[in-house]
């Protein structure tokens, strides 16, 4: 849809997107911006002119990219009573070990119209803390941009290639899982599992010497994704993972998913195309390969997409201004 009035509604962001390999939200909001450009939005990365919609993301000041936060926020609603403020919940305190995390999130939410979570499992984590189901809300899974990430060029293994198992972050935050990478690349080392190899893509905890691992640094984009569609099994090991979008990147260029069942979101895409692990990685990539066709084939039917993504969060930014009489 394509507005006809002469002033275009405009969606105002908390978060620019950046070039660099950095976390979930900067390709989202890549995608969200494109998609209401193209149906007549103009969005902007500030409060200083007259939004119809505000949308706040991680409301930390803790990087360049984080244009607006709380306090602005406050002094925006206290201005603006009637412009919808839409909160996008993406953390936790739980995910990397930290304590103020949740109580901002509180704080902000409490300036909040409407809420979207990422995942079930984090909206009843904050259920159990301070959220109010009743309030007005949704869940969105995370989705990446299917002109870059796509299966096509992936295949499965041919009899006697190798099956490349692979994993990619931008943190090195233990929490990623890095204890099960280095235990999983220990066991190749000393030849537990013959006929395969471990790539690890991004960054990791200074102490770990990788023994068996093919290392890159840090890539996003289409770089990536070209080494992702080089690989037949995505493994995350990552603990209370909001969403994450690593594991949906490897799902969209077609590897099915080995993943920890301590995952927190993650294992709602998990149970779909997945298989969990839990005590012993190397038995769940045993696992995992004899089952690749049926995992694959999963995977195909029920594929993450940027594009259902950002349509949604579209809609609900649209309906939120028209119901306001924003526009």
């Amino acid at each position: 849809m394509i507005f006809s009035r002469k002033r275009k509604p405009t969606l105002a962001i908390s978060m620019t997107p950046t070039n660099s390999s950095w976390g979930g939200a900067s390709p989202f909001v890549s995608q969200l911006s494109a998609c209401l450009w193209r149906r007549g939005w103009r969005v902007v990365f500030d409060l200083r002119k007259d939004p119809d919609v505000v949308l706040v993301i991680d409301p930390r000041r803790d990087h360049p990219a984080k244009k607006f936060g709380l306090g602005e926020l406050r002094e925006f609603r206290e201005r603006n009573p009637q412009v919808p403020i839409l909160h996008r919940i993406n953390e936790c305190d739980q995910r990397k070990g930290t304590n103020d995390i949740d109580e901002l999130l509180r704080q902000t939410n409490a300036l909040a119209d409407f809420t979207v979570f990422i995942s079930e499992w984090l909206k009843g984590y904050f259920v159990e803390r301070w959220f109010d189901p009743s309030l007005p809300h949704s869940i969105i899974y995370n989705g990446a941009d299917p002109r870059i990430y796509h299966p096509i060029g992936n295949h499965l293994p041919a009899p006697g290639e190798t099956v490349r198992v692979v994993t990619h972050h931008w943190s090195s935050n233990w929490m990623k899982g890095f204890d099960v990478y280095q235990e999983l690349d220990q066991r190749i080392a000393v030849g537990e599992l013959p006929g395969v190899a471990f790539r690890v893509i991004g960054r990791w905890p200074d102490e770990i010497e990788w023994k068996a691992a093919e290392t890159f640094g840090p890539m996003t984009g289409r770089p990536l994704a070209e080494k992702l569609r080089e690989c037949h099994l995505y493994l995350t090991a990552s603990r209370w993972e909001p969403c994450g979008m690593h594991h949906v990147e490897g799902a969209q260029c077609g590897l099915p998913l080995l993943y920890h069942e301590d995952g927190g979101g993650i294992v709602e895409a998990g149970q779909r195309y997945g298989l969990g692990f839990r005590e012993d990685v190397v038995a769940g990539v045993r696992e995992a390969i004899e089952r690749l066709g049926e995992l694959r084939h999963r995977l195909m039917q029920q594929m993450p997409s940027g594009d259902r993504m950002v349509l949604d969060f579209a809609d609900t930014i649209q309906r939120l201004a028209v119901e306001s009489g924003r526009v």
